[in-house]
């Protein structure tokens, strides 16, 4: 019965690995095209030689050099650092629930992590960046704790409709008791930057501190992306194949709050992407977590380097918040896949 199981869960597996691998060197390298290009561009053009040289040949003395090496170049590797991290944590969070609307923003992580932050600005406005991070990953696990609590309090399990009411529940919630401890202790002004999602304070501090943990936490990912496959097709299955069900999930729900506490912490509260990215890798390499994860890193790196360059092209010299680049077109990729799902159910 066993071996029945596993060779028909295995024929419910889609993998690509000649696809995948494509579109990881692919998409590696159409990043550092993105990448060299939302350097060049801002308040002051700079040409694509002049980039290549400032990064390679830093000079201390030139204005250039101090732009994009001091100001650009840290606020785009913290862009590429959050999009990986949260196109990760939403395909995580997509193959432990079996839901294909999870995301970290719309099941309260960012709403917690925003809360945790909004009462450490409150009693401690000048904490270190560590002690920042730190308090993003308690409210991420406050606003997961939450949701998922709520939705186990009826039989039936996680039901992805469950899940994504109580998210919504979830986030208006810290988000209303978030605005109130702004209010009461004068920080609306630093939360509203927090909720609109900014990348221009990204300095080399927050990356030495930041990297290498986003870095452990998708090479974790990776390294369980085999039973998140499994885990992905129901839990029976899993249990059956003789997997151990409950670790997994604890170590890859530890991953995704640490990723979406270090997002928060780098540029605010941004939504959809985790939603999105998913879905398009999925739809190019198959169901194989194998592949889904790290081409989610790529692909979500992509997106939102596109989305910062856009929001400073759009009203140039001004900035347009990235949250609302993304979520033009986050909502709409939203409402169809509800829409999708409404009907399946």
């Amino acid at each position: 019965m066993l071996i029945k199981n596993k060779q028909t869960d295995e024929k419910q597996i889609v993998s690509r690995p000649v696809i995948g691998l494509s579109v990881i060197i692919l998409g590696l390298f159409v990043l550092v095209i993105c990448l060299v290009f939302a350097i060049s561009v801002g308040a002051a053009h700079i040409d694509f030689a002049t980039v290549w040289n400032s990064i390679f040949h830093y000079n201390e003395s030139g204005k250039a050099d101090q732009v994009i090496v001091g100001i650009r170049l840290p606020r785009e590797l913290g862009v590429v650092l959050v999009g990986a991290a949260l196109a990760v944590s939403g395909a995580i969070m997509q193959g432990i629930t079996r839901n294909p609307l999870a995301e970290p923003g719309l099941l309260g992580i960012n709403a917690g992590a925003g809360f945790a932050l909004a009462c450490l600005l409150a009693f401690q406005a000048h904490a270190s960046y560590i002690v920042i991070m730190f308090a993003t990953f308690l409210g991420a696990g406050l606003g997961a704790g939450m949701v998922f609590g709520i939705s186990s309090i009826k039989r039936g399990g996680l039901s992805p409709l469950r899940v994504i009411l109580a998210g919504s529940a979830v986030m208006y919630l810290l988000t209303a008791l978030a605005d109130g401890v702004a209010l009461v202790f004068h920080l609306t002004q630093d939360l509203s930057i927090w909720k609109i999602g900014s990348t221009s304070g990204t300095n080399w501090m927050q990356l030495r501190l930041a990297v290498p943990i986003v870095i452990i936490g998708i090479l974790i990912a990776i390294v369980f992306s085999k039973k998140l496959t499994i885990l992905s097709f129901g839990e029976d299955i899993a249990k059956g194949l003789g997997e151990r069900t409950t670790l997994i999930k604890v170590v890859l729900m530890a991953v995704v709050l640490v990723l979406a506490g270090i997002s928060v912490s780098l540029v605010g509260a941004l939504a959809f992407v985790g939603l999105m990215v998913p879905h398009m890798v999925r739809f190019l390499v198959g169901t194989d977590y194998r592949w889904i994860i790290p081409c989610s890193a790529v692909f979500g790196s992509i997106l939102l380097v596109l989305s910062d360059t856009a929001a400073r092209m759009i009203n140039a010299p001004f900035e347009t918040p990235i949250g609302a680049v993304v979520a033009i077109i986050g909502i709409p990729f939203f409402l169809y896949l509800a829409r999708r799902e409404g009907r399946r159910q």
